[in-house]
């Protein structure tokens, strides 16, 4: 019979993937939950270097989640300022937009510090665009990353 916990954990694992691409839902926090739910509750073990790898990409995926666009926008050249604001913009429309709000926010924000900074169109549009394909690229990766930890987990629980 299957444990209790190693359902909720997986539970908390797939919605882990499912919350990379659903706002409101912040995937590598719900995967480590999943994952320290079993370490801690259940009657099984997790060998610790297993263990240390799904943490490490766990939090990656949480780091992504709220910084992937505007450590683009600091990969584009846009000032410190502007990618503190960013940051502030994505943590702050996470709460209250969806995930269109979320992207066209944080571009409004590079693009109009930039714009106010005194760069031209094309190169605070040049920014702006970079922010939003970080944001998408952050959202695919941890995409992959919570697949990885929930494929991860139960290859160590379940299979070995």
């Amino acid at each position: 019979m299957v444990e209790i916990v190693l359902l909720v954990a997986i539970g908390f694992l797939l919605l882990g993937v499912v919350g990379s691409v659903v706002p409101l839902l912040p995937s590598g926090l719900l995967s480590l939950a999943g994952v320290y739910a079993y370490v801690f509750f259940g009657e099984g073990s997790i060998h610790i270097l297993i263990l240390l790898g799904l943490t490490l990409a766990g939090v990656l995926a949480a780091v992504l989640e709220h910084f992937g666009g505007p450590l683009a926008a600091k990969a584009s050249g846009a000032s410190n300022q502007v990618v503190a604001a960013a940051a502030i913009a994505a943590v702050l429309l996470f709460f209250v937009a969806g995930p269109v709000g979320i992207v066209a926010g944080v571009l409004g924000v590079v693009f109009s510090l930039e714009m106010h900074k005194g760069a031209s169109i094309e190169v605070a549009l040049k920014r702006a665009l970079y922010t939003g394909g970080g944001i998408l690229a952050s959202t695919v990766m941890q995409l992959l990353l919570t697949i990885c930890i929930l494929l991860g987990f139960l290859l160590a629980v379940v299979v070995f």
